[in-house]
């Protein structure tokens, strides 16, 4: 099962077992409703610190890709800079032939 399937049926779940909390609460209608209020907005809080994680730890993973990429980028110039100046030294000994 997907994450998006896993967190739908969660919210399923979430959702049917306040249906059935409210059907069988023993409490006021105003203290059911405050504390589902309360969960709702616990659950809230709980989502938004798993965003604000995850949305860190993708910008660390994009950093840390592109400095893997910048870095790897550096070591090719430079390896075509090698190549190139070995060619020239050789085109160099060739021209001073003639």
């Amino acid at each position: 099962m997907s994450k998006t399937g896993i967190g739908l049926a969660l919210l399923a779940g979430v959702a049917i077992g306040a249906g059935i909390g409210i059907l069988l609460a023993p409490d006021k209608g105003s203290e059911t409703r405050k504390k589902i209020k309360g969960k709702i907005d616990e659950g809230k809080e709980n989502l938004k610190g798993k965003y604000d994680d995850l949305k860190g730890k993708a910008k660390t993973s994009a950093e840390e890709a592109y400095s893997d990429i910048v870095s790897d980028l550096s070591h090719k110039s430079e390896d075509v800079i090698s190549f190139l100046e070995s060619k020239l030294a050789a085109l160099k000994k060739e021209v001073a032939k003639y």
